[in-house]
């Protein structure tokens, strides 16, 4: 009693039809590695839709070798040291197939233990559905692991019954809800992970792993379309990995995508992207949609951050994702910058708003090195880290993020002033430029600390904004800067846009842009200070002034 619930097929009818049921599984065979038991079970599983539908798995060799391999690997002590796997390439390469294998192997496979709890998790409601359903439909046409399990259609939950995995429970969680919390799961699966609106189901289920003794999420998805979201951040991650920057054997990482400098209508770059092509994602199909993509501008991005697995959104931006990154000549180390000639600029915000102050640093070559320290008001972090769609709350606990969260409700210009006064004894400012707005409370706060700055007015209209405008766009397509891969002014770099004037001056325009961009207005204008001083060899204050 309890074990049923609504929706439930009758056992007996189920039963009654098996007549051909195996009394040893495929792997279950001897002999087997933990590699090869999953493999067996996977290609057991039945295909349950497209043209394959009625036959069985029949896993690629780039599934095993650049995916499963990996992640069943195990130590010298039998324990597989992988914790987090992330799977990214195009759109119909059978991620979906593969997803609810997976999930069903830890329920009810070779990968089960008892009473454990495995969740597969999707971006809305319908997507979860839809991908329970394919749980559900693999177990259903399977012949014997159909007797083990209860379905419960209502609440999207498969029970395990009886055999290995006994008292396991598989859920359809959506990204959507509120954040989970109470679970201890055995294995997570996110299916396009990429596509979440916010990170906290991930976050939540992420930080349950620990009271497994080897538990598992595997992300599996299309990439994001920005930087700043957080499954940009663990591709990143795992790119650093596989090209020996950081050792973490906990993480793995398996990617397809072409390159931004492929040529995104040649074929052999659509192979980069989809391992599957030809196979059991039509060539066909990918041609129409190249095509297309080729005929009507609106249909490119989609086809390059869906197809061609690419980190693009279609936003005509003011700068270009691959010049600002590579803009990252390195580690920047503010102590090492002591006492150096430099220009700054401060963007004041509203009171609960980003604030930010920026310093510039010129280099003997030419370049610049950016340090920035960024602002926000410590109250409700986490609403604002949702507001925003950006991981404020993570950032502000990484200090090459150089985000500093002010105690209360609003930003207090005290603490600001205190932080800025303290930089201008470390560093040798000769002028800081900045917008007229707010800038009499900072002023007061200055006189409060007998504090005098070399403050520079930097009208934002399009007239001033302009010419520091072109400046900041020459230095970064020149790469002649070093923002050192600062996740903030990433952020504002991604949602800069440009307006234009009759005559054909431009500027920062924070009402168009997609987010915040305070961090690339404050760049700009330090950019333009510091190169009046240097054109002019007269200080900066007196030419801006």
């Amino acid at each position: 009693m309890g074990l049923r619930g609504p929706g439930a097929k009758p056992k007996g009818k189920r039963a009654a039809a098996n007549d051909n049921r195996r009394e040893t599984l495929p792997w279950e065979a001897e002999g087997l590695s933990r590699l090869e038991r999953v493999i067996a079970f996977i290609e057991d599983m039945p295909v349950t839709q497209g043209k394959f539908a009625g036959t069985k798995m029949k896993l690629r060799d780039w599934q095993v070798d650049e995916f499963l391999a990996p992640i069943y690997a195990e130590d010298e002590n039998g324990r597989r040291p992988v914790r987090t796997a992330a799977l990214s390439m195009g759109r119909k390469n059978g991620k979906t197939g593969l997803s609810a294998a997976l999930a069903c192997c830890h329920i009810v496979g070779p990968e089960a233990e008892d009473r454990g709890e495995v969740y597969f998790c999707a971006m809305d409601k319908a997507q979860a559905a839809k991908a329970w359903a394919e749980c559900k439909a693999m177990l259903e046409g399977h012949a014997e692991l159909s007797e083990r399990v209860n379905i419960i259609r209502f609440s999207k939950e498969i029970e395990v019954l009886d055999g290995q995995g006994k008292g396991s429970v598989l859920k359809a969680l959506s990204a959507d809800a509120d954040s989970k919390l109470g679970l201890s799961p055995s294995f997570v699966l996110c299916d396009e992970i990429g596509y979440w609106p916010k990170r906290d189901l991930f976050d939540a289920m992420d930080s349950a792993l620990g009271a497994r003794d080897e538990p598992l999420i595997v992300a599996i998805s299309t990439q994001a379309k920005d930087d700043t979201h957080f499954f940009s951040e663990m591709i990143d991650y795992g790119l650093k990995i596989r090209d020996g920057e950081i050792e973490d054997p906990s993480f793995h990482l398996a990617f397809f995508a072409a390159g931004p400098l492929d040529d995104p209508w040649d074929p052999a770059t659509w192979h980069k992207a989809n391992p599957a092509l030809g196979d059991f994602l039509s060539m066909e199909q990918v041609e129409r949609m190249a095509m297309q993509a080729q005929r009507i501008p609106s249909k490119e991005a989609d086809f390059r951050n869906k197809l061609l697995n690419q980190r693009i959104d279609g936003t005509v931006r003011f700068i270009a994702a691959r010049e600002w990154n590579d803009c990252n000549l390195g580690p920047i180390d503010d102590k090492a910058l002591e006492g150096r000639e430099c220009f700054g600029a401060l963007d004041l915000s509203a009171a609960r708003d980003l604030t930010c102050f920026l310093l510039v640093f010129p280099e003997e070559d030419g370049r610049f090195t950016v340090l920035p320290r960024f602002f926000l008001p410590e109250f409700d972090i986490e609403g604002k880290s949702d507001t925003d769609r950006v991981p404020y709350n993570v950032w502000a606990r990484q200090p090459d993020a150089r985000l500093t969260l002010l105690p209360g409700k609003v930003i207090d210009p005290a603490l600001v002033a205190e932080y800025i006064a303290d930089e201008t004894a470390r560093f040798d400012i000769r002028a800081i430029a900045y917008d007229r707005w707010r800038i009499e409370d900072l002023n007061r706060e200055l006189d409060k600390l007998s504090v005098t700055l070399p403050l520079v007015p930097f009208g934002q209209g399009y007239k001033d904004m302009s010419p520091a405008v072109d400046v900041l766009e020459v230095t970064v397509a020149q790469q002649k800067l070093n923002h050192g891969g600062n996740p903030l002014m990433r952020m504002c770099a991604s949602n800069a846009v440009v307006t234009q004037d009759p005559a054909g001056a431009r500027k920062l325009d924070k009402s168009k842009a997609s987010g915040r961009i305070d961090g690339i207005v404050a760049l700009a204008m330090a950019l333009k200070t510091a190169q009046a001083h240097e054109e002019e060899g007269l200080p900066a204050c007196l030419l801006a002034a």
